[in-house]
């Protein structure tokens, strides 16, 4: 069976069902990945330090979304 035939039938299904589809289509796509995780959590440390030094520039929340 195809990609497009399988497409076909889902679109069939009532849509609970094809958000039971599309729920598990997402949980397989979404795996923690150990080593994203530490070069994310290094970068964040980087940051924090680098602004608690003053080597960050920082930006107001309303310059940021223009709120008054």
């Amino acid at each position: 069976m195809g990609k497009q035939e399988i497409i076909e039938l889902v679109l069939q299904l009532k849509a609970a069902e094809r958000y039971e589809v599309v729920e598990k289509i997402m949980q397989s796509l979404d795996k923690p990945d150990a080593e994203i995780d530490r070069v994310w959590a290094e970068e964040a440390l980087r940051r924090a330090q680098a602004c608690d030094e003053g080597r960050m520039k920082t930006v107001s929340f309303e310059d940021v979304f223009g709120s008054k």
